[in-house]
């Protein structure tokens, strides 16, 4: 059900490595928890982060819910089609719904990310 190709968090992010670059979204899980989203809180772009800080926020009819970064880098681009489609997200979460991309500040940060068979796991044992 998840991409094999992606690393997963357990705040429910996934990444995707492109060369010395991350694409960042939130999982089909998440987007399934929060409902229809209404708006998406992009940053900017050149904005640094450290792995874990919240980089975007995700508005929903339910709630409103930070985005974390899963690795520590430079914002190169965000994905600004979301900021007229937001609902873009609960149609293709690990696709066209991708939040922002990010330059990898050290690429040993993604050794503590999960694999999709990890994420699926971790994700039964929230269904419990």
């Amino acid at each position: 059900m998840y991409p094999e190709n992606l690393y997963y968090t357990k705040d429910h992010e996934w990444l995707k490595v492109e060369g010395d670059e991350a694409i960042i979204g939130i999982t089909d899980f998440a987007q399934k928890q929060l409902g229809d989203i209404i708006y998406v809180d992009l940053p900017q772009v050149g904005k640094v982060v450290e792995a874990h800080q919240s980089i975007a926020s995700v508005e929903s009819v339910k709630s409103v819910s930070d985005v974390f970064s899963p690795v520590s880098g430079e914002v190169m681009a965000v994905n600004e089609a979301l900021s007229q489609t937001p609902d873009v997200i609960n149609k293709d979460p690990h696709g066209e719904g991708w939040i922002v991309r990010i330059r990898i500040k050290n690429k040993e940060e993604l050794n503590s990310l999960l694999k999709a068979a990890d994420y699926e796991k971790y994700l039964e044992g929230l269904e419990h």
